[in-house]
């Protein structure tokens, strides 16, 4: 059954800029980028809310057409908002808009899915039998880079869009994330399978950035990915308190940053 969450970063006035769609046949999760431009909130939810939910858009043209076809309308209603401003206010829309990333999944039938993702918010396909984790993002590391966003005003990058089919059968969970809690799953399921993930995992070491740090202390735990960390996730997205219990525990053990966290299940 699709469910989803999504909370503000805990003990932070700042609005949740995260948004979220969930139904049987289509998930989405955009994350607003608030230190850039301006209504990064607004943007992520117009984003969510024009998505075409009853077909994918499979291919970087359609999703350019799909963005081409809606941002004007956003731009000149917050141009006209940020007019009303000073013009510290209108010069910051005009240079740097409004900007977020999305993520999402439509199910096509009982054996595929398909994917779209812009950004580092991703696409996730676990299976149950096979134990195997697919996903939409490029490497580990990537999280400590500036991701490409969808803009308001600048054209899209064909590099920062990535899409495709997940196989699907009565063992998979689909799900998608915002980039903080994507990169605790990527993390923990590459540790869980060091041996395999050797590389990516070094190359995330050598970064000395936030991310690295939270390897080294997701490094000394002791887990199953499914047991430990997935279903345990999973089960938290039934309320938001339990949602909020389990993100806080995670950054008490200094295994996710701090920032708004969001999850959809297909």
């Amino acid at each position: 059954m699709s469910k989803s969450v999504s909370i503000a970063k805990p003990n932070d006035y700042a609005p949740n800029e995260d948004a979220v769609f969930c139904s049987p046949q289509c998930i989405a999760v955009s994350d607003g980028a608030g230190g850039c431009g301006l209504y990064a909130d607004e943007w992520s939810r117009y984003l969510i809310e024009h998505l075409p939910k009853g077909a994918p858009l499979c291919s970087f043209t359609e999703f350019d057409e799909w963005v081409d076809g809606i941002w004007e309308a956003f731009y000149n209603e917050h141009e006209k908002r940020a007019k009303e401003g000073d013009g510290i206010l209108l010069n910051k829309f005009y240079n740097e808009g409004s900007c977020a990333t999305i993520a999402t999944a439509w199910k096509i039938n009982d054996e595929g899915c398909s994917w779209a993702a812009y950004g580092d918010s991703v696409v996730f396909h676990y299976n149950r039998r096979t134990k195997l984790l697919e996903h939409s993002f490029t490497r580990l590391a990537d999280f400590s880079n500036p991701p490409r966003l969808i803009s308001c005003k600048d054209p899209l990058e064909e590099e920062g869009f990535h899409s495709g089919v997940f196989h699907i059968d009565d063992a998979s969970i689909v799900f998608a994330a915002s980039d903080a809690l994507s990169h605790y799953v990527l993390m923990m399921y590459e540790l869980s399978k060091s041996a395999e993930f050797e590389s990516e995992l070094m190359e995330l070491r050598m970064k000395q950035t936030s991310n690295s740090q939270l390897l080294r202390m997701a490094e000394k735990e002791e887990f199953k990915f499914y047991d430990d960390v997935l279903s345990p996730l999973l089960k938290s997205v039934d309320s938001e308190a339990d949602f909020k219990d389990f993100m806080a525990s995670l950054y008490a053990k200094r295994l996710i940053d701090i920032d708004d966290y969001t999850l959809a299940i297909l």
